[in-house]
């Protein structure tokens, strides 16, 4: 081996194959040359740490705590050895904020309330926020508050309203224009000439022509054309939380509240997707029978007393027809018995060889007559 080593030419160049913790900033204070920081490194005393198993009660707190280790992962307790990961703005373990107070010298009891994310949010957190600021303005008033911060407070509420109607007027601007055809963007008409020599240098390449000049124009944009690239919306921001709106202690709910509250079902007369059985009574209150107000028309009253009226004299006038009728078979009967009766008068006095005695006349014209004033009184 050590006739090799002779042999061999010497190393050009040594690298080592580990890391050199040397440079590494994490590491200086352990593996730094200088003796202040030796002696600064040295003046860490360790604390001593329990064996494992027997680590009950043990909280790691300081850097000495960890024992020149890592975190110990069966204490659930927020642990930064070598101070990593501590919070180096905050004094650590300190949860106790500083006592500020208001423009009025009052103390400032929601200053708990505004830390971490909410320190640049609006909180309301006192009685005063839920106070409408019409009635506040009145408060003020009678209050006889300094003029100046009056002035002050109109001054802002104007510069928010021109800055808000800027802003609305910007938009809808911006809006009009591009609904309006008279805004189409104009195309630049600029074109540039460009000469340029072919590589191939031939007769039976670009005609022959040993140089050629081009004309550059920028393609015309249509505006209709849809947009080629999608813009997603970046979702807001939390803003400030509204105010608190107070309400009255929830009270046991009645039998009558229940029932005022019951909203009916929506029942149709048309459609029925779920195929549910429904009563007739509900299906009759679906079309608001119920609701409406029945009102006859007077002409149904007029219409009934007429009938009333025509069938009395249709009544009448059948008696009457029939009566008629009644008196003129009557009256025919009658004048066949009187024909009858002659007929036997005359044929008794054949038989006897005496005079017939005189006869009756025949009621037949009296009988027609009767007809007529019959038939004259069921006209009139």
């Amino acid at each position: 081996m050590a006739a090799l080593k002779e042999l061999l030419p010497p190393v050009k160049s040594t690298t080592t194959t580990y890391y050199d913790h040397s440079n590494d900033p994490w590491f200086k204070q352990r593996f730094s040359s200088s003796e202040a920081e030796q002696s600064a490194s040295a003046a860490i005393k360790h604390n001593p740490v329990p064996p494992y198993l027997q680590r009950k009660g043990f909280v790691p707190r300081k850097v000495e705590d960890f024992g020149d280790g890592g975190a110990f992962p069966e204490i659930h307790v927020a642990q930064y050895p070598l101070d990593m990961g501590r919070s180096k703005s905050a004094k650590p373990g300190s949860k106790i904020l500083a006592l500020t107070v208001d423009a009025h010298g009052n103390v400032a009891y929601d200053a708990i309330v505004k830390q971490n994310e909410n320190a640049k949010k609006i909180v309301y957190s006192q009685h005063k926020d839920l106070i409408p600021k019409l009635l506040k303005s009145e408060e003020e008033g009678d209050e006889d508050e300094d003029e100046g911060e009056g002035e002050e407070l109109q001054k802002e509420i104007e510069e928010t309203t021109l800055e808000t109607k800027a802003a609305l007027e910007k938009i809808v601007n911006v809006r009009l224009s591009a609904a309006q055809p008279k805004n189409v963007p104009k195309q630049s008409s600029d074109s540039k000439y460009i000469k340029y020599k072919p590589s191939q240098q031939s007769a039976a390449f670009n005609s022959g022509a040993k140089e050629r000049i081009i004309r550059m124009v920028e393609m015309p944009v249509d505006p209709l054309e849809p947009p080629k690239f999608k813009h997603k919306r970046v979702p807001k921001a939390s803003g400030s939380p509204p105010v608190p709106v107070m309400h009255s202690p929830p009270r046991p709910v009645t039998v009558k509240d229940q029932q005022d509250w019951k909203i009916p079902p929506c029942i149709s007369n048309w459609k029925n997707p779920k195929g549910y059985t429904i009563p007739l009574d509900k299906r009759l209150a679906a079309d608001g029978r119920g609701l409406q107000d029945v009102q006859i028309n007077d002409n149904f009253a007029k219409l009934s007393e007429a009938l009333y009226v025509a069938e009395q004299k249709a009544r009448e006038a059948v008696a009457m027809r029939s009566k008629v009728q009644k008196e003129m078979m009557m009256k025919e009967k009658e004048r066949k018995e009187q024909e009858l009766r002659a007929l036997a008068q005359k044929a008794r006095s054949e038989r006897t060889g005496a005079a017939p005695p005189p006869s009756a006349p025949v009621p037949l014209e009296r009988g027609a007559m009767d007809d007529v004033d019959m038939r004259g009184n069921m006209n009139t």
